[in-house]
């Protein structure tokens, strides 16, 4: 990467900073860089979901200070996310990060000793640190993620314990940033040196097969799968159908017994693991069977559960010294790795039902709203004179690959015209959409990625084939409605819990209007005046049903829960005669 790459991202990462701040004017520039950052470090699977949520304060002799938090979906890490904003591409001292690191540190004993008493009631950083203290019996492990704009070189945090539990550091500074983002890529690539990490895997090697890939069979020592499963986590799952589903079900269970009673028949009753990789060395010149050396962006497509259980019996103190576990690995190069990927999974899946729900990142559905937002314009206005698309960006990074492809700045500028930043929109953008119209605020609380997945495993896509051009756009008109309520609603400086209250507000209306005329959202482009006169005052009676304390002392995990809506349901609220006139008389279809 040369001077002017860094230069050049940390440019661009400045301009969505500034967008966000233009959306959202009451926003700290820092928080906008750390939301950004936060959706990169979630599709990259380093993160299940990242709330932001600042919180600087003195305590002992010292501060606490972190940017926002993630507990993982298995409730046994927690991620605190602490930034370094303002850097512009310079190097960051490193007794700067050292600070951050001990304050960061601190805030997890803040959080322990259930500190939250100590804040403003009602509050998002009460909210977090009561969340985080509530939790911290099931927590195994702290990791602290330093996420600036400027370069830190070759600084990496040693290992320690904080507040009694075993912690790590990781740096994302804007090298490794641009490195993640710059390409596309899904994932930051991981790279597994096997022979480093003490272990010699004897393998056999196909042919390079007609469509230029080749597969390694193996037999894995079931500690290194936990090992990986421990540093990557639900990274090493990235193409996976799914997450890790505990032990709840038959075949889980069956595997965490075999492990705990008879670890030396794994390798017999097992199906084993199926995984991706993009690139492979393998020793041949050793005696006996070729040895595998390292693998490059090793994903496993199949046999999660496999992997996450065998992690988790590890930490509950099994041995698994005599597990083993059989392995097809596919090496796939570059241009058919996305292609190919999903369809290994699809087909290789035996040990856990899958349905049509786990495959929707790259379904027929997300593809067929990618092709309508590249072909359908939208309306003249009296406010637009310049037809553009909603861009809908079904992989991280799309947005601007496709505006680097044209070579010159005048053609990328033209793109960005037809393509607005602001007109951008992804998966879990959608599902928020869809879930608050659908009337499910509740799970629109619960975070983008989880909101993603309650939207998939639901069924509210309703159809799982290619969408009709009308499909898209009324949902475009869903994405109008609720970005212009809470565009409304910051407005009214109501202290906090935005995006709770949007998601009450505008499903409240909806639901009282039993839906809107989207197609006359979708011709104005904006929302119809009856609606946006009513918004501030909506946005007034739920806020006081979300943030009683009569009903619960943590407003965000409240708001998270169907009780919530149901509380927030029963208000004394009628629409205008002029609001139902826009409501949803035409047809079940605009819903």
């Amino acid at each position: 990467m040369t001077i002017q790459d860094l230069t050049n991202f940390v440019s661009d990462v400045h301009a969505r900073v500034r967008e966000r701040l233009a959306t959202e004017p009451d926003m700290l520039a820092r928080d906008a860089f750390v939301s950004l950052v936060g959706e990169y470090l979630v599709d990259d699977g380093t993160l299940d979901d990242l709330e932001t949520c600042y919180l600087r304060a003195p305590w002992q002799r010292g501060f606490v200070e972190v940017s926002g938090y993630d507990i993982s979906d298995d409730g046994t890490v927690l991620h605190l996310v602490t930034a370094e904003f303002g850097a512009e591409g310079a190097s960051v001292r490193r007794d700067r990060l050292e600070q951050l690191l001990r304050r960061a540190a601190a805030f997890a004993e803040f959080c322990q000793g259930g500190q939250h008493v100590l804040l403003e009631p009602s509050s998002p950083p009460f909210d977090m640190v009561e969340r985080i203290a509530s939790t911290w019996s099931s927590l195994e492990a702290v990791r602290v993620l330093v996420v600036t704009d400027g370069a830190v070189g070759t600084y990496r945090p040693a290992d320690t314990v904080v507040a009694g539990l075993p912690a790590s550091a990781q740096i994302w500074d804007a090298i490794r940033l641009h490195r993640l983002v710059s390409s596309g890529r899904q994932q930051e690539e991981i790279r597994i040196d096997l022979e480093a990490r003490g272990y010699r895997i004897d393998c056999l090697v196909s042919q390079d097969q007609a469509d230029g890939y080749r597969c390694l069979l193996a037999i894995l020592p079931g500690r290194l799968l936990a090992e990986l499963y421990d540093e990557y986590h639900s990274r090493l799952l990235q193409r996976n159908v799914r997450a890790f589903l505990q032990a709840r079900g038959k075949v889980n269970k069956g595997i965490a017994e075999t492990i705990k009673d008879q670890p030396g028949r794994f390798l017999a009753y097992n199906n084993g693991v199926s995984a991706t990789a993009r690139e492979a060395w393998v020793d041949t010149e050793v005696a006996g069977a070729p040895v595998l050396r390292s693998l490059v962006d090793l994903q496993i497509v199949n046999g999660g559960q496999t992997t996450a259980s065998l992690h988790q019996a590890v930490r509950k103190g099994a041995d698994l010294t005599a597990v083993h576990v059989p392995a097809k690995i596919t090496i796939i190069p570059d241009d058919r790795l996305e292609s190919m990927a999903p369809e290994i999974s699809r087909y290789a899946n035996s040990q856990n039902a899958v349905t049509a729900a786990d495959f929707e990142g790259n379904s027929r559905f997300h593809v067929g709203l990618e092709r309508h937002s590249r072909s359908i314009w939208t309306p003249l206005t009296d406010t637009a004179a310049r037809q553009t698309h909603w861009y809908y960006e079904r992989v991280r990074g799309q947005y601007d690959v496709d505006r680097n492809r044209h070579p010159s700045r005048p053609r990328q500028r033209e793109f960005e015209q037809d393509n607005p930043r602001r007109q951008r929109f992804g998966k879990t953008d959608a599902a928020k959409y869809e879930l608050t119209y659908a009337l499910q605020p509740h799970v629109v609380c619960l975070g983008g990625e989880k909101c993603f997945r309650g939207w998939t495993v639901n069924g509210s896509l309703g159809e799982r084939e290619a969408p009709t051009a009308d499909y898209f756009r009324h949902l475009v008109a869903k994405g109008i409605l609720f970005s212009e309520t809470r565009f409304l609603i910051q407005r009214e400086d109501l202290g906090g819990y935005l995006g709770q209250i949007t998601a009450h507000t505008l499903a409240l209306i909806v639901g009282r209007l039993h839906g809107v005329n989207l197609e006359l959202v979708w011709r104005q482009q904006h929302l119809p005046t009856p609606l946006a006169e009513s918004v501030a005052t909506v946005a007034q009676i739920v806020r006081k049903v979300l943030v009683d304390p009569d009903r619960t002392a943590n407003v965000t995990e409240w708001c998270k829960k169907e009780e919530c809506w149901r509380a927030v349901r029963t208000v004394d609220w009628e629409p205008s005669k002029e609001l139902v006139q826009i409501g949803n008389w035409t047809t079940e279809a605009g819903r």
